[in-house]
């Protein structure tokens, strides 16, 4: 079986909380691990995509607007769909290891780096795809 499902590669979490919503994959272990002993990915996804701005709102409203809500998930391989993109994730990386999962505050950290990793990317224009709402 080839494997597909690579570090930086899109995909869209088909179940439970965040389905429906986008993610990256920040890990992948086709293996398995021994308490996990099935194919799984570390992704990072965007709870909650930015809003419309237009041009007659004021700062502080185009800031509030422009926010991403990020999340960190495991995700089995069954309960993700991959798609063709791919984004760069250099410092998304450094950011997420296997023991941000296993202390609160320690992934809650890690969201807010990414969050500002991915409120970065979403006001410099790149990868406007990603924060759309998908529409289904």
């Amino acid at each position: 079986m080839v494997k597909f499902i690579k570090a930086g590669k899109v995909v869209v979490i088909l179940q439970g909380r965040y389905a429906g919503k986008k993610a990256v994959v920040v890990r992948n272990h086709d293996e398995g691990t021994k308490d996990r002993p099935y194919g799984y990915a570390v992704v990072a996804g965007v709870e909650r995509a930015p809003l419309k701005v237009t041009g007659s709102m004021g700062k502080k409203k185009v800031a509030k607007r422009s926010r991403v809500k990020p999340f960190i998930k495991i995700v089995n391989y069954n309960h993700m769909m991959p798609t063709r993109y791919a984004l760069d994730l250099e410092q998304i990386k450094g950011t997420i290891s296997a023991d941000t999962f296993k202390e609160p505050t320690q992934r809650d950290e890690a969201k807010k780096v990414i969050k500002t990793l991915f409120q970065e990317r979403y006001q410099t224009g790149k990868n406007k795809w990603f924060f759309n709402k998908l529409r289904f």
